[in-house]
């Protein structure tokens, strides 16, 4: 997973949107651990699970990480701004993008994940 999110932050050098699918302790966050690490951050990464969503600034990109796990209706992005997040020149990695109803625009890439036991089978659209 840390080397796909690498390969990953390769692959998006001018930012973009990337939805992230995948069970409890299926490796989405690990896989941003391992984008962010690509573009040079050295701090902590952790789910946003209750902060929704948590901001990076590595190697001049703003890059954001969003946990909609806990979002129970589709208008509580609206009142945080997530539009605002969104912009052309930003990453943004959505986790549990479903929670989102039609708020999200139509993305880059859709990762889907499946674990199952010692491995992971993943799904690039």
């Amino acid at each position: 997973m840390l080397a796909l999110g690498a390969e990953l932050a390769r692959r998006f050098p001018n930012g973009g949107l990337i939805t992230l699918h995948g069970d409890l302790g299926a490796g989405k966050t690990t896989l941003v651990r391992g984008l962010l690490r690509e573009l040079g951050h050295a701090g902590v990464v952790k789910s946003p699970t209750y902060t929704l969503v948590e901001p990076y600034h590595a190697n001049g990109r703003d890059i954001f990480h969003f946990d909609l796990y806990r979002v129970a209706d589709p208008e509580e992005l609206e009142y945080m701004g997530i539009r605002d997040y969104l912009r052309p020149d930003a990453l943004c990695l959505v986790e549990w993008p479903e929670k989102a109803g039609d708020i999200l625009p139509k993305p880059d890439l859709q990762v889907f994940i499946q674990h199952a036991a010692t491995e992971r089978r993943v799904e690039l659209h």
